[in-house]
């Protein structure tokens, strides 16, 4: 009776996570990718973009650029328009425009492990074969595997006006330009010097100062474990010497199509040299 009467209460002023209820409006842009792909990076990247008066920070990021699972209905309220909101869910045909971002599963595996790590989900000594064998299969995250997710949003909006597609590499190797095509999407006017700022604001040391100022009162980071970072190397290519080359190339045989249309090199001889898919015959076709 106790716990109605709270959760009652809790909608009643609105102190609720939305989550999949949430009312979406046309004017929304959806920041999506696959758990552990960069999209807290690009949330802080996009809020610094969006309000460069403020640096974000742990403590506002769910104000600046929302999450229906982390952010009440209250606070959604008072986000102004038009709103970039966070999601790392599969193809929805409601989102009316999306950035997807999107990183080499090969580094993804690594990141999530680390991250299970963190939030005690795994021991230290926990078996890398056995998990890798679990993100295959997409038990690692309630969003199913990096192939499925990925898979979802390219065969429906790529190539489309309100689909933009984001390297986590790329934003490695030029994040002005990066952030440059972000604020065109986004219909800002940015100049160099707003690109460069929002940059260097969102750098890897920045928020890793933050995150150990801020871990008590972040969502992302407050009940995990305080010995282990959150935002960690925050690099591409890790996996080439975290990863064994026979696991690296299990992932790559199990979505090889997906990893050469987006330009990951592979390192199989037989995922390198096999020939062109249907999967990438529709995505060729759903981008012309």
């Amino acid at each position: 009776m106790l716990t109605r009467v709270k959760s009652g209460t809790k909608r009643m002023l609105g102190m609720y996570h939305p989550r999949r209820d949430l009312i979406i409006f046309p004017d929304d842009v959806f920041l999506v990718s696959f758990p552990k792909s960069g999209n807290t990076w690009s949330r802080f990247l996009i809020a610094n973009l969006l309000r460069p008066e403020r640096s974000a920070d742990f403590a506002t990021i769910r104000q600046l650029v929302p999450d229906p699972f982390g952010t009440t209905k209250r606070e959604f309220e008072r986000v102004a328009r038009p709103r970039v909101i966070k999601s790392h869910e599969c193809f929805d045909p409601r989102y009316p425009r999306v950035i997807y971002v999107v990183r080499d599963p090969r580094d993804v595996v690594i990141s999530q492990y680390h991250y299970h790590r963190k939030c005690r989900k795994i021991e230290d000594n926990y078996d890398l074969q056995k998990f890798v064998g679990r993100f295959l299969a997409g038990q690692t995250c309630p969003h199913g595997s990096w192939g499925e997710h990925a898979s979802t949003w390219l065969t429906t909006r790529r190539g489309g006006p309100r689909f933009l597609l984001i390297r986590y590499e790329d934003l490695i190797a030029d994040g002005v330009r990066e952030v440059g095509r972000m604020a065109s999407f986004l219909g800002i006017s940015a100049t160099p010097q707003l690109l460069a700022q929002a940059v260097e604001r969102s750098s890897a040391d920045k928020m890793r100062k933050l995150e150990k100022e801020q871990s008590h009162i972040s969502g992302l980071t407050k009940d995990s474990r305080k010995d282990l970072p959150f935002v960690r190397a925050a690099n591409s290519g890790g996996w080439r010497s975290n990863l064994p080359q026979a696991l690296a190339e299990t992932i790559e045989a199990a979505w090889a199509p997906q990893m050469r249309l987006l330009g990951y090199e592979l390192t199989s001889p037989g995922a390198a040299s096999a020939p062109v898919s249907g999967f990438e015959d529709l995505l060729g076709a759903l981008a012309q």
